[in-house]
């Protein structure tokens, strides 16, 4: 039985990845960066939900220069889907890993002196030079050695001639927020150990900061490189950082009207009898549920059917969701509602599903069940031309866009 045969009957719900979106995201970001800035595509946790392999794909094509995650698994998977960029693997490792982490080139954040040892130990026995980035803690209190006690770990990295100190890098923990105090005082605890280095005449190829609201409000910690998230993938990571024109969300989550069923006046819907008919209703059921990850709620939220909002009736079910479309009256089995993205004229965003959850935007895009299968669309490229972000409109430099 092979469940990936094109004959496959597959269900009527899905996550839809638009690669075209994807593609100008990128190309919008690059275009507003200064040439010299090195752009890292953040894709841990599948891509936050959007596929890591076809992201990076797209990435590479756009001129990405590598890509961070958190896990061994998620380095493999793009090494094993022929994935040869820099993969940084953010975080901490367990001692297991570091040899696999050599032997397929993946760069290591390093926070302690063991671990630079022990590096050093299989980077030797591997005849490699192994590039690693410091990670420093300038107030986040996450991983990282602390800013003011880098330079000693700096040294010990530095003693070692299988290792190169690749990169130094920091995190902001409130990069997108209106007040800045904080990410600027960060970042001065981060240019003390930028200055420490110059003046110690050590190399550090790639300097950086910048998540994705770093990236958008703090141009001046640009530095060598951004590691930008969901930024990528149309989603602005507040609604008071700056805004780039043209942005669009990647994702949408879309499902099929599966039944539909007419309500007499005190007819109920769905578990507990969450609601009650008082007239006569035509109510679609969509074969969604918070068994995919959609918000376990009640009377709340919309689905979009033929570009109208048909607000949603009774509880989540597991594996259902129940949807008023009296108001609907062309609407009929098997058509597409949209539970998430754009239909006609309207939109339900990522932020809407986050009210509904209670919850931010990151932990909506990345908790889709596997079970909702990912639709890719719209990956083919073709040539275009964008200008780059302050300059005039005769300079400008092809970059690949979707057609």
């Amino acid at each position: 039985m092979n469940l990936h045969s094109e004959n496959f009957p597959q269900r009527p719900a899905w996550t839809e990845i638009d690669l075209g979106k994807l593609r100008r995201n990128l190309q919008l970001v690059r275009a507003d960066l200064p040439k010299h800035v090195r752009l890292m595509a953040v894709v841990k946790d599948e891509a936050y939900g959007h596929g890591a392999l076809d992201v990076a794909r797209v990435a590479v094509e756009e001129g990405a220069w590598g890509f961070g995650l958190s896990t061994l698994e998620e380095a493999m998977h793009l090494r094993e889907g022929g994935i040869t960029a820099p993969l940084l693997l953010l975080g901490e490792r367990q001692e297991a890993e570091l040899e696999w982490c050599v032997a397929h080139d993946l760069t290591v954040c390093v926070n302690e002196p063991h671990a630079v040892h022990k590096l050093a130990k299989l980077a030797t026995n591997f005849g490699k030079k192994v590039p690693v980035h410091l990670k420093i803690h300038t107030g986040m209190s996450r991983y990282g050695v602390r800013w003011d006690e880098a330079l000693p770990l700096i040294e010990k990295i530095l003693a070692e001639k299988s290792l190169s100190l690749e990169g130094v890098m920091t995190h902001f923990s409130q990069s997108d927020e209106t007040d800045k105090t904080f990410a600027n005082l960060q970042f001065s605890r981060f240019q003390e150990i930028l200055t420490a280095l110059e003046q110690r005449k050590v190399p550090v190829k790639l300097r950086h900061a910048c998540n994705s609201g770093g990236f958008l409000d703090l141009p001046q910690a640009h530095l060598d490189m951004v590691r930008t998230g969901i930024l990528l993938y149309g989603v602005f990571p507040s609604q008071v950082c700056r805004q780039i024109p043209g942005i669009e969300p990647v994702m949408s989550v879309k499902a099929k009207i599966a039944a539909i069923q007419k309500l007499k006046p005190g007819e109920v819907v769905g578990y507990g009898m969450r609601y009650t008919a008082k007239s006569e209703r035509r109510i679609a059921i969509l074969p969604i549920g918070y068994g995919d990850g959609f918000p376990r709620v009640r009377n709340e939220g919309s689905a979009l059917i033929h570009g109208q909002r048909a607000p949603l009736v009774g509880g989540i079910a597991m594996d259902a969701l129940m949807v008023d479309i009296t108001d609907i009256p062309q609407a009929q089995m098997w058509d597409e509602a949209v539970l998430m993205g754009k239909q006609g004229g309207d939109e339900i965003t990522v932020r809407d599903i986050a009210k509904l959850k209670n919850s931010v935007t990151y932990d909506v895009l990345t908790n889709w069940r596997l079970r909702l299968r990912r639709k890719s669309v719209n990956g083919n490229k073709t040539e275009t031309r964008i200008s780059r972000i302050g300059t005039n409109s005769a300079e400008t430099e092809p970059i690949r866009a979707n057609s």
